[in-house]
């Protein structure tokens, strides 16, 4: 189902098959380029419509790159199809590819590329949280169709994060991305550098400047220190903070370790809902009507501090207006968490939670 259209030229999809149609579909009338870039392509009923697509447009003569997550994407990576694909004209590059021995070793949770891009003739772009696995058939999720100028630093971006794929690298420079007095939006990356998390950092400026209400949409609630606590000082300070996250998540062991942050969130005023319609995978977020964000970043350890992300960021009142309705939409398919109500949980779960403690860091 396709929803908005705004001056930023932005169109919604809030379901996975919503956007793997409407990408498929740009695909199909690609006449010079295929930009795709992905955390999760796995080789399923959704990935063979894309590989299929995509050896099309490479017989016609269109240049098709495929980026992958080499952990993400690691069955993909470590099948025939990769080499047989290149042999069609396609050209696929893994970032930062593991071994099998490394698939369940913590070590590759980090520095991946989480990205969700795809740019088509550098003007066309698609951006936000959908994968392409068929289990995420259903999912509320929140991806963007754009056109206009942000295609063009999207398409610098994947280039950016192609060449240093290409080279072999795991550390990759960005330049952060200013929105100057004229401009209403703009595409914002995140990298494990340091003084490169521009989406944290800009996360982190816009809750503390907020003055009515602060909402936020995430699988995962894995906050770091210093996010946290402004999210309890904002609250405290009578600003209206509200947490959206799924009932249950694709990760049981998230869930417990969102769980633990529950108590203290409640006793400081932030109200949280659990979505109950289906599994939750937008990651958004709208502060006083003024500022919105949507892409790929979790609110997660991970996610803000060691992986590769790419959000949408604007000011632009259209824009943030309909990802504040999107809330609305959501709050009407969830429950609120009541702290009298969840200081009673069974004590196994207080007790998993307790002992999740020394693993926020790698969430």
């Amino acid at each position: 189902m396709l929803e908005g259209q705004f001056p930023l030229n932005t169109q919604f999809y809030l379901r996975s098959e919503a956007a793997w149609e409407a990408m498929l579909a740009d695909c199909k009338n690609a006449k010079h380029s295929i930009d795709f870039e992905q955390y999760i392509f796995n080789y399923d009923e959704v990935g063979k419509r894309f590989v299929e697509a995509f050896l099309k447009k490479a017989r016609e003569g269109v240049r098709v790159r495929m980026l992958l997550d080499g952990a993400g994407s690691f069955p993909f990576c470590n099948s025939r199809y990769p080499e047989e694909l290149r042999r069609e004209g396609i050209e696929a590059q893994f970032f930062n590819p593991i071994r099998k021995w490394q698939l369940h070793n913590i070590s590759s949770w980090f520095l991946r590329d989480h990205r969700k891009i795809l740019v088509i003739d550098s003007g066309i772009g698609y951006i936000g949280g959908v994968g392409i696995h068929a289990r995420m058939k259903g999912w509320r999720d929140t991806h963007m169709k754009l056109a206009g100028s942000i295609v063009r630093q999207m398409q610098s971006v994947f280039d950016r994060m192609w060449e240093g794929a290409r080279r072999g690298k795991r550390f990759i420079r960005f330049r952060k991305s200013h929105l100057s007095s004229y401009e209403t939006a703009g595409l914002l990356t995140n990298s494990p550098r340091i003084y490169q998390r521009f989406i944290y950092h800009a996360l982190r400026r816009a809750i503390r400047a907020a003055r009515s209400y602060i909402y936020l949409a995430t699988p995962y609630f894995v906050p770091s220190v210093r996010v946290f606590r402004a999210l309890r000082g904002a609250a405290r300070r009578g600003i209206d903070v509200r947490i959206l996250l799924p009932v249950k998540s694709d990760i049981a062991t998230a869930d417990v370790i969102s769980g633990s942050y529950f108590t203290l969130a409640l006793k400081a005023g932030i109200r949280i809902f659990l979505y109950r319609d289906s599994m939750f995978h937008a990651k958004t977020v709208v502060i006083d009507g003024r500022w919105a964000t949507a892409g790929s970043a979790n609110l997660d350890n991970l996610s803000l501090l060691f992986n590769y992300e790419s959000n949408i960021v604007s000011v632009e009142s259209s824009f943030v207006q309909e990802l504040r309705n999107h809330f609305f939409q959501d709050f009407h398919f969830s429950d609120e968490v009541l702290l009298y109500e969840w200081i009673r949980r069974p004590f196994v779960r207080k007790a998993l939670e307790l002992v999740t403690w020394p693993l926020h860091g790698f969430f």
